[in-house]
């Protein structure tokens, strides 16, 4: 065992086992045993579990002990399956047991330490006047407590002449509120009022009059300890606010000369760097055991970063576009450097 961990990847479904193990299999130089199996595939009984694995260059489907280490790829709410996986193989021996961030949660942990000047100021939708929030604030998104890839993310913004916009994906307004109308009786239309909230409006800095968002990859590593592995932008259609429908992703040292001095750029490389470590931290102090996520930034008009969200199961596949990536060995390889450190723990 202490030569050999096995480390169990947990996945959603039995489709989703041989295309992951293929890429964690492929950039992981370690000394470990490596299956995946499906919450369906534990033989609570038998305490086995099906698992599928790579042997002597053959995929086979075989029956395994538990692991002494799971890694969950299982985007999911519900801890159920973890707590009695960990009840078996020991406690902090799972890693990313909630995968699935509230994101109203994230904020009131965020908004209380020191990372709260980079938060926006952020609502529950059902308690607040949206009248008054677009009086404050003149922009606001209200967003899915939980929510991801952009799914029903709205802009509401009050125009000089009193009308508000409302859009989706796209800065064209799909929906527009007259000044006599009431705007939370069109919203309460479109929204389920308590699962969502409202976020302050960031007027964002631009490359080619087009937005885009700073993704930070996080990830612990062989010595059990946040480092950053990954610095992406995700550049929008032109007219378009969402960034998770991306135009184009670049490393981020592409994009940041185009529009700062060297000196700017260091200062924001530093920032980033410190503040994801801690936003990490600060997330897994309220989840429990994580190993990775990634963290949303943005850049205003006089260069701020804010956050704008935190993702618990960060999309690697987004890395397959960029052109020259040079991490994506150690996008892979770190979690699993993180499992063998667990299990020799």
């Amino acid at each position: 065992m202490e030569n050999h961990p096995l480390i169990g990847i947990l996945v959603t479904n039995r489709y989703s086992r041989k295309r992951l193990l293929e890429l964690y299999q492929r950039y992981h130089h370690l000394n470990l045993k490596l299956y995946a199996f499906t919450p369906a595939d534990i033989l609570w009984k038998k305490q086995r579990i099906i698992g599928l694995s790579l042997k002597k260059g053959k995929w086979k489907q075989s029956s395994f002990p538990f692991p002494h280490v799971v890694y969950n790829r299982c985007f999911n709410k519900k801890v159920i399956t973890i707590q009695r996986l960990e009840k078996k193989i020991g406690r902090n021996k799972c890693f990313n047991n909630i995968n699935f961030f509230n994101k109203w949660d994230l904020y009131n942990r965020l908004k209380q330490s020191n990372l709260k000047p980079y938060v926006p100021d952020t609502f529950l939708y059902n308690e607040v006047n949206m009248s008054d929030l677009l009086e404050k604030y003149k922009l606001v998104y209200i967003k899915p407590s939980y929510g991801s890839k952009g799914k029903s993310v709205y802009r509401v913004e009050l125009t000089e002449n009193g009308d508000t916009h409302i859009s989706l994906h796209s800065l064209a307004p799909r929906y527009i509120c007259r000044k006599n109308e009431s705007i939370q009786e069109k919203l309460a239309q479109l929204l389920e009022p308590k699962k969502y909230m409202i976020q302050q409006g960031i007027r964002l800095c631009q490359l080619d009059h087009r937005y885009f968002d700073i993704r930070v990859l996080v990830q612990k590593g062989i010595l059990g300890e946040w480092m950053i592995s990954a610095v992406t932008c995700r550049v929008a259609y032109e007219h378009y606010f969402n960034t998770s429908i991306c135009e184009t992703i670049y490393d981020i040292a592409e994009v940041l000369p185009q529009l700062f001095s060297l000196e700017k750029m260091n200062e924001i490389f530093q920032s980033l760097h410190e503040i994801s470590i801690k936003a990490a931290q600060e997330a897994e102090t309220h989840m429990g055991s994580l190993g990775e996520l990634s963290v949303d930034f943005v850049l205003d008009e006089q260069s701020k970063l804010w956050i704008i969200e935190l993702n618990g199961k960060p999309q690697k596949n987004i890395y397959k576009d960029l052109k020259g990536f040079k991490h994506k060995k150690l996008i892979y390889s770190r979690p699993l450097e993180y499992a063998y450190y667990l299990s020799q723990s």
